[in-house]
């Protein structure tokens, strides 16, 4: 599992010759890290007295945002899984017309396959946002800009996942379909891109103003 190499060992794959991990698994990588600053940002603010009115709340996000991370992480294989049965049918030569026909099938179904994965992606990061909002508004001041910083990691995970739906939609037969998939991806895509905005802007703006 490429999630237990080392940050290093992981760097080394990706940068290898080799397709895989590519743009959905390090989408999910993000969007799993930045999880990892909104729990940090839960543990410094459970326990203390001035938050002790928000210290449920933190904890039950903290237990969300735990649990997208690990779902965060099982896309990170996932999405390498998946381009698997892809790259083996790109290899294929068919020659009668019922293996051309069996082969666009196949890759009808590997297609779409490969496109649920960062769709799934952009879901889990979409979320995750959506907890830094409360994050960024309610937790701790001392850790606001990790709040701001995770919103800002997920938007840029869930535009790279973006593409990694557009890449295998476009080349689907079924175009109906296609853009049923891309309609769900531009629809994720306006509503979490705008609110990780929002987020920004008001983290940026707190920490502007204890400079005045």
């Amino acid at each position: 599992m490429l999630v237990d190499l080392t940050i290093k060992g992981f760097l080394a794959e990706t940068a290898g010759s080799a397709p895989v991990p590519g743009g959905g698994s390090i989408s999910a990588l993000n969007g799993a890290i930045a999880t990892a600053l909104t729990e940090m940002v839960a543990n410094l603010t459970i326990g203390k007295k001035k938050y002790a009115d928000v210290e449920d709340e933190m904890m039950e996000l903290m237990k969300e945002g735990r649990q997208l991370q690990r779902e965060l992480l099982d896309l990170v294989q996932a999405d390498i899984d998946m381009f698997e049965p892809l790259s083996q049918l790109y290899s294929l030569k068919p020659e009668t017309d019922e293996e051309i026909a069996e082969k666009e099938r196949l890759m009808e179904e590997a297609l779409e396959n490969a496109s649920a994965v960062p769709l799934q992606i952009m879901e889990k990061c979409g979320r995750a946002i959506e907890l830094s909002v409360a994050f960024a508004k309610r937790a701790s001041r001392i850790a606001v800009s990790d709040a701001g910083s995770s919103a800002i990691l997920c938007k840029a995970a869930l535009q790279a996942a973006s593409l990694n739906v557009y890449i295998n939609t476009r080349m689907m037969q079924n175009r109906a379909r296609a853009e049923e998939l891309n309609e769900i991806c531009a629809i994720r895509m306006m509503k979490y891109t705008s609110l990780a905005d929002e987020v920004f802007e008001c983290v940026s703006n707190q920490l502007k103003k204890g400079n005045d």
